[in-house]
C-alpha cells in the first residue's frame, strides 16, 4: 500500500482518495450497535417501584470487553424535562451493560435517552410506564360539554345532507366505489370514497370509517376498497373536505398555503377552534353511512392513527351508534396536560406561558375538543396503542384517554416505539375489527 500511494504522489487527487477510501473501510469496520431497554420486557411498573434501564453496545455485532469499554451519555426526563429528580450523566458500557435506575412516585412515563459520542452519532431511547391504568384527566370536563355539542349537533342538523356519489374505477368487480360529498356545517364538505359490495341486500353491511392522521391529502380509495373486501360499507374521508384525486402538488399547495399551521385556527374560542369543523364532518360522515339501507343497524367502526386515532375517540363519544374503535397513538387528547404537571398531547393546542401555566382562553377552548373528554362518554369497544417514547402522542396522554373508556377494550403497548403505526399494528387493528364484525353478527 506504501508504494501504491508514493507512486501515486504526483497525483494528489488520486492520493486523497485511496486515502479516503481506507479511512472509510477502516470506519465501516468499526460497526456499533447501541440498545437501550428496560428490565421487564412490558416495561410497566407500580408507581414507585425501580425500573432499571440496561444499556449495552456491540461493535461489529460483539459485545464489548472491559478493555474496550465505551462512554455514553445519558439522561432520563419526564417528556418534559429531566430536572433535579431524575439521574443523567456519563457511563461506561464494556461487557456487561451499564444500567440506570429510576422511579416515579405518581403514574405516568420516563424515557431514558443515550447518545454515544459525538462522532459516532448513537441514540437510542427507551421508556418505562408507573401504573399506566391510574392516569386520570388532567382537568374534568367542562360543565356544560354535552350541551355545547347538542348545539353543534342542532346547527349541522339544519344543513340538509345533500350528498354526490361519482363512480369510480378499482379493480374488483365484486365491489362498486363511488367519490362522495357530502354538504357539511362551516363551508367544507364531507369528502371521501365511498366502497360496497355489489348487489348487497338491506340491513347487512357494517359499517367502517377510515379517518386520517395530521396533514393534507386526498382521501384513500384504498382502505375505502379495502373494507369492501371485507363486505363493509366502506367510507375513508380526508381530514379538510378538500376534493379528492387530485394531484400532489395541489395538497402541497393546500398545506403550505391556506391550510398552514391548521391544528391551531381558531384555538382561542370553542366556536372557532379548527377541530369542531373536522369533528361535526366526522357526525356527517357516519351519518350517511348508517342511513344507507345496506346498513345493519348495529356495527359502525371507526379507524384511524395519530390525528385520526383523536377522531376516533370523538366519534365514539359523540355518537352511540358506534360499536368499535380503534385508535392508534391518538393525537388530540389531554390538552390541558400541562395543568396537572405533565406533558400535553399533539397538537400542543394550548401555549405554555413563561411561567409554565397554560393560557387560560385556549386551556378553556380546548377542552370541548379534547380526546380524553370525549372517550369518557364512548360506550364502545376499542383497541388502542401507545408508544412508549412518543413524543408527539406522548403515552401519558393516550392512556389518559384510554383510562376514560367505557366499553370493552385493549391496549397494544410499544415501550420502544415512537410515534408510528408500523404494519404489525395495521395488523392487529384490522384483525380486531374483523373480530368485532364477527361478535356482532353473532348478536
Amino acid at each position: 500500500m506504501r508504494h501504491l500511494l508514493l507512486r501515486n504522489m504526483a497525483c494528489p487527487l488520486v492520493a486523497t482518495a485511496i486515502v479516503y477510501a481506507l479511512c472509510q473501510s477502516v470506519a465501516a469496520a468499526e460497526k456499533y450497535e447501541l440498545q437501550v431497554v428496560t428490565d421487564r420486557p412490558d416495561a410497566i411498573y407500580k408507581a414507585g417501584e425501580e425500573a432499571t434501564f440496561l444499556i449495552s453496545l456491540t461493535k461489529d455485532g460483539k459485545p464489548l470487553t472491559g478493555e474496550n469499554g465505551e462512554t455514553v451519555m445519558y439522561r432520563v426526563d419526564d417528556f418534559i424535562s429531566s430536572g433535579p429528580d431524575y439521574p443523567n450523566g456519563k457511563l461506561t458500557v464494556g461487557s456487561e451493560p451499564a444500567t440506570v435506575k429510576v422511579t416515579s412516585p405518581k403514574p405516568g412515563f420516563l424515557r431514558c435517552i443515550v447518545t454515544m459520542d459525538e462522532n459516532k452519532q448513537l441514540t437510542k431511547t427507551a421508556g418505562a410506564a408507573f401504573s399506566p391504568l391510574e392516569i386520570q384527566p388532567s382537568l374534568p370536563a367542562p360543565a356544560d360539554f354535552d350541551e355545547f355539542w347538542a348545539e353543534q349537533k342542532r346547527k349541522l342538523a339544519e344543513v340538509p345532507a345533500k350528498a354526490k356519489l361519482t363512480p369510480v374505477k378499482q379493480g374488483n368487480s365484486k365491489i362498486e366505489c363511488f367519490d362522495l360529498q357530502v354538504d357539511c356545517l362551516g363551508g367544507a364538505p364531507v369528502s371521501g370514497y365511498l366502497g360496497k359490495p355489489k348487489d348487497a341486500q338491506p340491513n347487512s353491511l357494517p359499517a367502517i370509517l377510515w379517518v386520517h392522521g395530521a396533514g393534507v391529502r386526498s382521501s384513500s380509495l384504498g382502505k375505502a376498497v379495502k373494507g369492501a373486501n371485507e363486505g363493509m360499507l366502506s367510507l375513508d374521508i380526508n381530514a379538510h373536505g378538500l376534493p379528492n384525486g387530485k394531484s400532489a402538488d395541489f395538497y402541497r399547495e393546500q398545506f403550505a398555503g391556506p391550510l398552514r399551521g391548521y391544528p391551531h385556527f381558531g384555538r382561542e374560542n370553542r366556536e372557532t377552534t379548527y377541530f369542531v369543523g373536522m369533528f361535526l364532518r366526522l357526525i356527517r360522515a357516519m351519518d350517511y353511512l348508517t342511513s344507507q339501507p345496506e346498513w345493519d343497524g348495529k356495527t359502525l367502526i371507526v379507524i384511524g392513527h395519530s390525528q385520526g386515532g383523536g377522531q376516533a375517540l370523538a366519534a365514539g363519544g359523540l355518537n352511540e351508534r358506534v360499536s368499535f374503535i380503534a385508535s392508534g397513538v391518538p393525537a388530540i387528547c389531554d390538552h390541558s396536560g400541562r395543568a396537572a404537571g405533565r406533558i400535553n398531547g399533539w397538537p400542543k393546542l394550548v401555549t405554555t406561558l413563561p411561567d409554565g401555566t397554560p393560557a387560560a382562553e385556549e386551556l378553556k377552548a380546548a377542552q370541548y375538543v379534547d380526546g380524553v373528554n370525549f372517550a369518557s362518554r364512548c360506550k364502545a369497544d376499542a383497541i388502542m396503542s401507545v408508544g412508549f417514547i412518543d413524543v408527539t402522542c406522548p403515552p401519558s396522554s393516550c392512556y389518559a384517554a384510554y383510562n376514560q373508556l367505557k366499553g370493552k377494550k385493549q391496549v397494544i403497548n410499544k415501550p420502544l416505539m415512537g410515534h408510528a403505526a408500523p404494519p404489525e399494528i395495521h395488523k392487529a387493528f384490522f384483525d380486531a375489527v374483523k373480530a368485532h364484525v364477527k361478535e356482532q353478527a353473532g348478536k
